[in-house]
């Protein structure tokens, strides 16, 4: 658990900022064959990696289906072929960008509901061998997100025990999450001592984890869960690292020699498939200032699937968030993908001119990009990443959306 505060700004002065989302999906090995069934047929290693590098300007990408024996085998075949190369320090170079290996896994503790934790190894060979005893514990050690037969525990020790780390995964959605699913504490099914950090999710944001004081000592990471190429980097962090890899990525989390987290982008939360409560009798999304009901206020109907705003409302032990000064600013920022007249060909302009969607987002000027996209779009992608945009409410696994009709936010 990473509690530690960081060094003196002469040490931080020599590290640079590296963009990173740490939990991306694999939908299909090389040779065609399924890892995570919802996941795009290319949405292949080789694949994620050029996605990151070369598009989307992400230095550290966590791959979280490395378990599987067909993407390790994809794998070799890269390390083989020179195409890329393991750091010593861990993770797989392929150019600018540095792979994390890792693993999604899915825990559930007698009479409570499932609970989705990511575990990362150094090495590839610290990813094989941890295969070799998740296939006594596991169904289909080649499928994404399986069960682990084993109380979560015991799971998170045998991960650290072999040099890994453990971070439950987007906390707060009411589908196999810690908070959403399982428990209305983390003590009550995991080993406190043994959390590297916390995902938040698409439907959440650092204040709303601040009505929960259990998290207080984690730092907070927020990723994409991508099941597409084009989802990579809807949500990422700002990594203060001297280079890239896994032991660099180890102590951004513990805030050691300068290294920290510097700031977390994601969804504004409304724009979250699972922010408000749903009605799946009349598929009302119930968006109201207090929505802690049993029955749709609508139609009546007793079938809700309680939203991220409201799971939190009904868990917190505060009546006010209370954010720790060791967390990073949180930025809402509209995706590019969600902006209403950016389509593909205005994007490939984009990036044709600025490179990567890093650029577009964070180091491309209003007037730049109005040279190449006009004025309008121009100021509505300055508004986006301002989190400057009007937006109505997700739930019930449909996202939020950008309200054209009420231009831009305060």
């Amino acid at each position: 658990m990473a509690t530690s505060t960081a060094n003196s700004n002469d040490m931080s002065s020599s590290l640079g900022a590296y963009y990173a989302d740490l939990h991306v999906h694999i939908g299909r090995t090389n040779a065609g064959n399924p890892v995570k069934i919802s996941g795009s047929r290319n949405l292949t290693f080789g694949n994620i990696a050029k996605e990151a590098e070369e598009r989307k300007g992400i230095s550290l990408i966590g791959i979280i289906d490395c378990h599987s024996p067909g993407v390790q085998r994809d794998i070799d075949d890269y390390l083989q072929a020179g195409e890329m190369k393991e750091l010593q320090e861990g993770g797989i170079a392929y150019g600018g960008t540095t792979i994390l290996l890792g693993s999604e896994l899915e825990i559930r503790e007698p009479g409570m509901g499932p609970a989705h934790l990511l575990v990362f190894y150094p090495s590839l060979e610290q990813m094989k061998s941890f295969t070799k005893w998740l296939d006594k514990h596991m169904k289909n050690v080649h499928l994404s997100s399986q069960r682990v037969y084993v109380p979560a525990r015991e799971l998170q020790k045998e991960v650290y025990d072999r040099g890994g780390m453990v971070i439950p995964a987007h906390i707060f959605t009411p589908h196999r999450s810690i908070y959403g699913s399982c428990a209305p504490r983390m003590a009550e099914v995991m080993d406190l001592e043994l959390v590297s950090a916390v995902e938040l999710g698409l439907s959440a944001d650092t204040e709303m984890a601040g009505l929960l004081s259990e998290l207080d000592p984690y730092p907070i990471l927020t990723n994409s869960d991508a099941h597409s190429l084009g989802k990579i980097g809807r949500e990422y962090n700002e990594l203060r690292m001297a280079r890239p890899n896994y032991c660099e990525f180890q102590k951004a989390l513990g805030m050691k020699e300068g290294r920290r987290i510097a700031a977390n982008y994601g969804l504004n939360p409304r724009l979250g498939k699972y922010h408000r409560t749903f009605c799946g009798g009349c598929s009302y999304i119930i968006d109201e200032a207090e929505a802690a009901v049993e029955r749709c206020p609508y139609c009546g109907s007793a079938k809700l699937v309680r939203g991220v705003q409201d799971r939190i409302r009904s868990i917190a032990d505060r009546s006010e968030p209370a954010v720790p000064a060791h967390r990073p600013p949180y930025h809402y920022q509209v995706p590019l993908e969600f902006i209403p007249g950016l389509g593909p060909a205005k994007f490939e302009a984009l990036l044709r001119a600025f490179g990567t969607e890093m650029n577009i987002l964070h180091r491309v000027s209003e007037q730049e990009l109005a040279g190449v996209v006009g004025g309008d779009l121009a100021g509505s992608i300055a508004a986006a990443r301002d989190g400057r945009l009007a937006l109505t409410s997700g739930g019930g696994g449909t996202y939020g959306k950008v309200d054209t009709a009420k231009g831009f936010g305060e």
